[in-house]
């Protein structure tokens, strides 16, 4: 019998609906809110690890534990701004036309009501701040609600930031507002889609509570909108939950919380390594220090490729504290993060990072120090004779390998010819800063480039002048390039330098000079340029450099 297009469609519309619903067809569980309510919880990380005895809210030391029991404080009138469709999904969640999915979303992931299965905890680590010791710091504004186990076997962490006050908050009240809490959702998924590893965004849910935030830093606060963002990773421990074991700092004093408890650092050893890198514990299962040594190799070399990955986007983390950096090689914590648009190697994000130490330029030697502080956070179960040699031989060299790879992906360039390659890389770069051309709009130009004997959309002389459209002008550099000390200072520090040398070196910062001394000059020689004479410059390094990737890519 003739069966009709229409019969087929209507089949088809029910297969679906079936295997959506749970039916007998898909054996998989409803989804939307009854997903929401019925997720399976197997909280292993609180299982795994101390968790602290029951204690009265408030600020305090956290001794021998690695979590605290809290519940998240409500706010009013929570409402859904935004939701992470493919986020969800490892949850096995599918929300599109539930009704009164918006709501449940924002009830529970607010924090206002609480998930079966779910318990609510904070996370204690320490970490190092702009390069000192800072001792116990924790989630001051984070909830982890708990593990979900996916129809996959999958198992992702869910986490609240923005939830109210913890052990950890010290002077804080642990809430977040709705201009933060937006860019955190955003990057955290667009990073995801740029290939780039990163803990995810589920849900941006605001409302009516009101905390007060100095915008500017003015002195003139205002009221903003509680907002709480649902983060999901498959862990959000950190090099930090390392050092709560460090001990007595020599420079500020200060130590971890639990100084003196190995038998923890054991616990958590086992569980990060056994749970996240379960390829590691099977190979050495019969060896700890041989386990340990693959762990540390293999994180060393997870974050070489992490902070690669930003430098080919262009994106600048701003706070490398090591209470900022994953334990499995993730992108954490977003908070003042950029992503540059005039190209400029010296670019800062943070607004507070006055000295530049998490500089575009210095990020990847800045994960390399915070990889040695994460290796002295293992003594001993790793010797620092045994970590030390893993990241000198592993670290520089992974970041380079995949640094150049994705930077001949991004130009285009199939088969590799390194030194060349590397070379045409170094030179486009030296470009773009010369000419202060937009980062990521350049390198989406370029895919255009006309070749001989194949279809263009421009001239090469058309092209070029889109090229020149990327660069920056003449007051737009000026304005880059201005000197940012204070002359009497510069001199002083000069002098210093010459009559004084080691009062210098503990006062002054000799990189720092030197860069500075550098912007001087080439901000006298754009006083004595014309736009003109700009142009010509900018259109001579562009036209120079155009013959030699046309050159390459001919082979």
């Amino acid at each position: 019998m003739a069966v009709s297009a229409a019969h087929c469609a209507r089949r088809a519309l029910r297969y679906r609906h079936q295997h959506r619903a749970g039916g007998l067809r898909s054996g998989r569980r409803a989804m939307g809110t009854a997903g929401l309510r019925s997720l399976r919880f197997d909280n292993l990380a609180l299982r795994s690890l101390p968790v602290e005895p029951p204690r009265e809210p408030g600020s305090r030391q956290v001794p021998a534990a690695c979590f605290s029991r809290v519940r998240a404080a409500p706010v009013e009138r929570p409402r859904l701004v935004a939701q992470s469709l493919p986020a969800l999904r490892l949850l096995d969640l599918e929300p599109e036309g539930e009704p009164g999915w918006e709501q449940e979303l924002a009830e529970y992931f607010s924090g206002n009501r609480q998930l079966a299965g779910s318990e609510p905890a904070a996370h204690c680590y320490c970490g190092h701040q702009f390069g000192s010791f800072a001792g116990q710091l924790g989630d001051g504004a984070a909830l982890y609600l708990g593990e979900v186990l996916n129809s996959k076997g999958h198992r992702w962490e869910l986490q609240i930031k923005g939830a109210g006050p913890t052990p950890y908050s010290r002077q804080s009240d642990g809430r977040k507002v709705l201009r933060s809490s937006i860019r955190e959702f955003l990057c955290s998924e667009a990073m995801f889609h740029l290939g780039i590893p990163t803990t995810r965004g589920g849900t941006c849910v605001t409302s009516d509570t009101k905390v007060m935030r100095d915008v500017l830093y003015d002195g003139h606060p205002i009221y903003e909108k509680c907002t709480i963002v649902l983060r999901i990773a498959p862990t959000f421990l950190r090099f930090g939950s390392f050092e709560i074991f460090k001990p007595m700092d020599e420079s500020t004093g200060r130590k971890g919380p639990s100084c003196g408890r190995n038998d923890i650092r054991v616990q958590m050893l086992d569980y990060v390594i056994g749970i996240f890198y379960p390829e590691i514990q099977s190979a050495h299962s019969q060896n700890t220090l041989q386990r340990n040594a693959a762990f540390f190799r293999e994180i060393t070399k997870r974050t070489a490729r992490l902070v690669a990955e930003w430098q080919c986007v262009g994106f600048c983390h701003g706070v490398l504290n090591t209470d900022n950096m994953s334990i499995v090689g993730l992108t954490i914590d977003y908070g003042p993060f950029g992503f540059m648009d005039r190209f400029d190697p010296d670019y800062i994000c943070n607004g507070s990072d006055n000295g530049g130490r998490y500089a575009y330029n210095r990020q990847p030697e800045i994960c390399k120090w915070n990889l040695s502080k994460l290796a002295e956070a293992l003594v001993p179960e790793l010797p620092l004779e045994e970590s030390q040699p893993i990241i000198e031989e592993e670290y520089n060299a992974e970041f380079e390998q995949h640094y150049q790879q994705k930077m001949r992906k991004k130009l285009g360039l199939l088969r590799h010819e390194k030194a060349e390659d590397e070379e045409l890389v170094s030179e486009l770069l030296h470009v773009l800063q010369i000419a202060g051309a937009d980062f990521t709009n350049t390198f989406r130009l370029l895919s255009e480039i006309p070749i001989p004997g194949a279809s263009t959309l421009f001239t090469l002389e058309e092209f070029l002048g889109k090229l020149i459209e990327q660069c920056a002008t003449l007051e737009e550099l000026k304005l880059a390039s201005k000197p940012t000390m204070d002359p009497r200072q510069l001199s002083m520090l000069l002098a210093l330098s010459h009559s004084n040398p080691q009062l210098f070196d503990l006062l002054g910062n000799k990189e720092g000079i030197t860069k500075e001394l550098a912007r001087i000059e080439h901000f006298s020689e754009l006083q004595e340029m014309t736009t003109e004479m700009l142009l010509s410059k900018q259109k001579k390094a562009w036209t120079d450099w155009l013959q030699k990737y046309r050159s390459r890519l001919e082979k």
